[in-house]
């Protein structure tokens, strides 16, 4: 009766056992498309040369420039695709800001406790919360600021912390980190101003509503120098940065050399708490899968950079997605893309496939 009894109960075990498997493994889930993509089976080919084939396929299914920075904090293992290339970083250059917000911070300029009276001319153009409110009226900390900034990608918040430190500033910081290929010039409102082709000097002192007011007649005036500007954005080379710097700058943050430790918490505790970019680099991971990030968008530039903490204390990897020249209307595409890329580099470090 007992060996009967083991006879039926033993295949039960295993069939709840490869059941949980399945459950805990992405790997499986998405081992088809691993497999899809042709030049990652050549024979041969080093472990890390088929990752690269992978995303090389992936990015050809989008029209436009893709650059891809990725890095293994644990074993310094790296990739990169159109790496030294400068894209347009759209609201990802708020990371630098951030830093240097943090480093004047720490040399005892002002607090995170300091408080900023808003004026009218500081509530500008873009995402985020602060300009569908009124001021004068608004006071808010400097933490309270950043949050806002990282969050939720609020344009106003970051103009008034890149004012308060400089831009010049950040590019130091910068350079005195060995980090060329980043550079900060405009605050969110003058980049915008610069997409829609409109001189930014006729827009300073004016409030949100005289500020729309006036593109509104720009609009109208000329939709043509409105287009063009638009499509000549990306040639600007202001506020670009090239995949591998802005991965670099990300490794110091993680690996906690940029600033002194509690300063680099804080900052990775901020950008943990992204609310943005949900389909790009957390799109296809696991929900449990801790993702510190920041987005980035204006036109045919579709961005997300950051960090991916690999479950079962396995590491972290950083990893950049620019974009420049994508259609514009096609914006889930392109996330697609972001997403599809962040999986194929979270199951390669995690399982190593």
């Amino acid at each position: 009766m007992v060996i009967k009894s083991r006879i039926r109960v033993m295949p039960l075990i295993w069939l709840l056992v490869l059941g949980l498997w399945l459950t805990i493994s992405p790997k499986l889930a998405i081992s088809s498309t691993l497999n899809q993509a042709g030049p990652a089976e050549e024979e041969g080919l080093p472990r890390l040369a088929r990752l690269k084939a992978q995303l090389e396929e992936v990015i050809k299914t989008i029209q436009g420039e893709v650059g891809v920075a990725v890095k293994y904090l644990k074993t310094g293992e790296e990739l990169n695709i159109n790496g030294e290339t400068s894209f347009p970083m759209a609201s990802v250059f708020k990371v630098p800001i951030l830093v240097e917000v943090m480093a004047q911070i720490k040399e005892g300029r002002f607090s995170l406790d300091d408080e900023i009276s808003l004026q009218p001319a500081d509530l500008h153009l873009g995402s985020g919360l602060l300009n569908d409110l009124e001021a004068p009226g608004i006071k808010l900390s400097v933490r309270n600021l950043i949050y806002l900034m990282m969050l939720i990608s609020d344009n106003s918040a970051t103009d008034i912390l890149l004012t308060k430190v400089g831009p010049d500033k950040v590019n130091q910081r910068l350079r005195s980190l060995g980090i060329d290929g980043i550079t900060v010039n405009r605050t969110c409102q003058h980049l915008i101003l610069d997409y829609l082709g409109q001189d930014y000097r006729h827009f300073q002192g004016l409030s949100l509503d005289e500020v729309v007011q006036r593109l509104k007649e720009a609009r109208q005036t000329n939709p043509e120098a409105v287009e063009q500007a638009r499509r000549q954005f990306a040639r600007i080379p202001q506020d670009q940065s090239t995949p591998l710097a802005m991965a670099r700058l990300l490794e110091l943050i993680f690996t906690k050399q940029i600033l002194d430790e509690p300063s680099c918490d804080f900052i990775i505790k901020v950008m943990l708490r992204c609310q943005t970019g949900e389909r790009r680099l957390r799109g296809d991971l696991p929900a449990s899968v801790q993702v510190a990030h920041k987005t980035g968008t204006i036109g045919g530039t579709v961005n997300d950079a950051g960090v991916i903490f690999l479950p079962y204390n396995q590491g972290r990897v950083v990893i950049v997605v620019f974009t420049k020249g994508t259609d514009d209307e096609k914006t889930e595409d392109v996330e697609r893309v972001i997403a599809q890329i962040a999986r194929f580099v979270y199951d390669y470090f995690l399982f190593g496939e």
